[in-house]
């Protein structure tokens, strides 16, 4: 039995002590959590009768944990995640990874020093469609992939972003494009390969905030392949699609749904026996955005540091989403196409005042 400890019990943090709390994860469990804001932590701890705390240092020495996971501010993973490291313990942290390529290079690093792994959490890529997806990819049914989107088309109002002052700024959080929409990043990027070059727009449109709410961006993969991103948190008045295509010479794949959940085309031209049932096999219905792939993330966690695997997503494949995301907000603030082999540098998102 693995101990997994909270560090950060905001809006995520629920879903996370859920899992752990109500023993939904074969080989896991809650042994405590910890957040600066004595209400949130305290309300989570009693809720699953687990120790909180509001120094997660406190909690690290007091507490036999084998897992810590991440739950804060975007913008402060790399000073917590390098922080815990240094504890010998494996970590987890919520998407993204970072918000800057020199704190996800920081991350990385310290784990490394440290002999503990590191875990993204990209619990889309563990969807029943998107498995049968990538097992259709992997399996060659697409011949040359010619183009891959994907669409998140979420509603946020105002009153989410003020849950919290740091939501939608550039130095804690990013907009649409770093939190919402870097699950469906993540997922396009696996599927067509290594980005070549971007050019993307953004606005914001229906909120007060600093960061985007709704952008759109065009690739090339390095295949030659091309690709769109549609993002926005201005969809009204609720969450509308969260979907992924993979369109190539053999075949068609089309995931759609509200969170990347129901297979709604599977075209091939040479078909096989069991493509007929794959619509009504393959698609689930979920409660929520957040879906049904954390509990599949969490096996995968538990599997991968008990028999010594690797990470499905670690440090660098989480990398590989930063640095996309960076490139795009390049090409958003200077209005050109920015090529991924340039070192690409955002100059507002992750920087702090001083």
């Amino acid at each position: 039995m693995l101990n997994f400890a909270l560090v950060g019990c905001g809006r995520i943090a629920k879903r996370h002590a859920e899992l752990l709390g109500y023993d939904q994860v074969r080989g896991a469990r809650l042994a405590a959590v910890c957040d600066i804001a004595e209400e949130k932590a305290q309300a989570i701890g009693s809720r699953f009768a687990v120790p909180w705390y509001l120094d997660m240092h406190e909690m690290m020495r007091q507490e036999a944990v084998d897992v810590v996971v991440v739950l804060t501010e975007s913008g402060n993973h790399a000073d917590h995640v390098v922080a815990l490291a240094s504890y010998g313990k494996h970590v987890v942290v919520e998407k993204p990874l970072a918000l800057t390529l020199a704190s996800a290079d920081r991350m990385i690093e310290a784990c490394d020093r440290a002999g503990v792994k590191l875990f993204v959490v990209k619990q889309n890529r563990f969807n029943v469609p998107v498995v049968k997806m990538r097992e259709a990819y992997e399996a060659g049914r697409f011949g040359k992939l010619v183009l891959g989107t994907v669409r998140v088309r979420w509603c946020r109002p105002q009153s989410y972003y003020d849950l919290d002052a740091w939501r939608g700024t550039w130095a804690l959080d990013g907009g649409v494009l770093t939190n919402q929409a870097s699950h469906h990043i993540d997922l396009l990027e696996w599927m067509m390969g290594s980005v070549e070059s971007v050019f993307a727009m953004s606005t914001t449109a229906l909120v007060d905030v600093e960061t985007e709410d709704t952008a759109v961006v065009v690739l090339r993969f390095a295949s030659g392949a091309l690709g769109v991103i549609e993002a926005t948190t201005a969809a009204r008045p609720k969450d509308l699609e969260g979907s992924i295509s993979l369109l190539g010479e053999s075949g068609t794949v089309v995931i759609g749904g509200f969170a990347v959940n129901e297979m709604k085309v599977w075209n091939f031209v040479e078909p096989q026996p069991e493509d007929e049932n794959v619509l009504a096999d393959y698609s689930v219905n979920p409660p929520n955005v957040y879906g049904f792939g954390h509990q599949a993330y969490y096996d995968h966690v538990v599997m991968s540091v008990t028999l010594g695997t690797p990470p499905l997503v670690d440090g660098l494949a989480g990398r590989q989403s930063v640095e996309l995301i960076t490139a795009i907000y390049e090409s958003i603030e200077t209005r050109r196409e920015v090529f991924l082999r340039d070192a690409p540098k955002s100059f507002r998102l992750g920087k702090r005042d001083g």
